[in-house]
């Protein structure tokens, strides 16, 4: 006679219970650990650098920096929690994109957002920001390294004059910073994109003048003559697309000082010019002969 297997009424019953509850507790954590939102550690490792956060306080004198209005774009190169881009839309409105290569912070940033209300106004993007076209902003953030910000330097230059560059703690090599200010000790540093105006450049016609200028980043220095005598150039300064500088003419046994302020607008500079010693204002347009 084979033999049988008998098992109990109760013995079954015992066994199903438990199976059902394995399975069900198994679904139970697995859920759990599906819906457990991604929280970032201090000094993780990413892509380029690791993650430190920007301290908030820095971060708003970062903006205030850049003198951010709501008619900017800002961009975040490496935004990491959004906390940049979230401000910059919470507290002045503008349009602001966060480039990240993280995608988990890509996600996290963008519930942040939802919790501020700004999603409407932001953008979040899992992007190589080397590899990334954020030539559009109007400001742009970075808490990158010197060697990274070096990297960065040639696109930054090639940005419309004016755009405004703010750094958390490093700098830009040989390019130096036209603001730097200091939070809770840590130091945020400013750029402006300057125009390029190295050449030479002439202008007048009842007067004729012509300048070559020499440009380091926004640094001018200049060689001028006014109707083929040589004059001396003074007091130049460029920030962003704005050029202002000072000729002194020597007319027989005195000297002349005309103060001269232009916007430049690729091969022109289209500005006003008066007599350091008063009288109207003229308007004056330079051209750029050579490069």
């Amino acid at each position: 006679m084979p033999f049988k297997w008998r098992f109990a009424p109760v013995a079954v019953a015992v066994f199903i219970f438990t199976a059902v509850n394995i399975v069900a507790g198994g679904a139970a954590r697995a859920q759990n650990a599906a819906s457990k939102e991604f929280a970032p550690v201090v000094g993780q490792e990413g892509k380029d650098v690791i993650w430190v956060p920007t301290p908030q306080a820095l971060v708003e004198r970062m903006l205030q920096m850049a003198k951010t209005t709501s008619g900017d774009y800002v961009v975040d190169l490496g935004s990491g929690d959004g906390r940049t881009v979230i401000t910059a839309a919470k507290k002045y409105g503008v349009r602001a994109l966060g480039i990240e290569y993280n995608p988990d912070m890509v996600e996290l940033s963008k519930r942040n957002a939802e919790k501020e209300g700004v999603s409407a106004r932001v953008q979040f993007i899992k992007a190589d920001i080397f590899e990334t076209d954020f030539s559009q902003a109007t400001v742009l953030t970075l808490y990158l390294l010197p060697s990274l910000n070096l990297k960065l330097r040639p696109t930054i230059l090639n940005m419309k004059p004016g755009t405004r560059v703010v750094s958390h703690a490093f700098s830009m090599d040989d390019w130096q910073p036209d603001q730097v200010e200091s939070v809770e000790g840590r130091t945020a540093y400013l750029w402006i994109v300057p125009a390029r105006v190295e050449g030479t450049w002439r202008w007048g016609s009842a007067r004729g003048y012509e300048l070559v200028l020499r440009q380091h980043f926004q640094n001018i220095e200049g060689l001028i003559k006014a109707d083929n005598k040589v004059a001396q150039f003074r007091n130049g300064k460029l920030q962003g697309d704005q050029i202002t500088f000072s000729v002194i003419e020597y007319a027989g046994t005195g000297a002349v000082q005309r103060d001269f302020v232009g916007r430049v607008k690729g091969d022109a500079i289209e500005g006003v010019a008066k007599s350091a010693s008063g009288g109207a204002e003229e308007k004056w347009t330079a051209k750029r002969v050579v490069n």
